[in-house]
C-alpha cells in the first residue's frame, strides 16, 4: 500500500511531508525544476514504504493511505501515480 496526496493539498506545497519522508518519495522537491509549475506534491507509489510519517505532519489533512482515500478524492490515487509515469 502507499499513501496519496489529495485535493486539499492543491496549491499547498509547504513541504513538511517532504522533510519527514525517510525514502524521499514525495515530489517535486524544492530543487526540482517543476516545483513551481506543479499544482501539488505527489507521493511516488513505487517508492512509498507506508510508514505514515507524512500523514501526521500534513497541515491541511490531505494525505491518506490509498485504501482510505475519501470517495470524492479517489481519482487522486491515479493523479499521484500519473505524475511519476510521465
Amino acid at each position: 500500500m502507499t499513501f496519496v496526496i489529495v485535493e486539499p493539498r492543491i496549491g499547498v506545497k509547504s513541504g513538511e511531508c517532504v522533510d519527514v519522508c525517510p525514502v524521499d518519495c514525495i515530489h517535486p522537491t524544492e530543487s526540482e525544476p517543476d516545483r513551481e509549475s506543479a499544482p501539488q506534491l505527489y507521493i511516488n507509489p513505487a517508492e512509498c514504504i507506508d510508514c505514515g510519517a507524512c500523514e501526521s505532519v500534513c497541515p491541511v489533512t490531505a494525505i491518506f493511505p490509498a485504501d482510505s482515500v475519501p470517495e470524492q478524492w479517489k481519482n487522486f490515487i491515479e493523479v499521484n501515480a500519473a505524475y511519476f509515469n510521465k
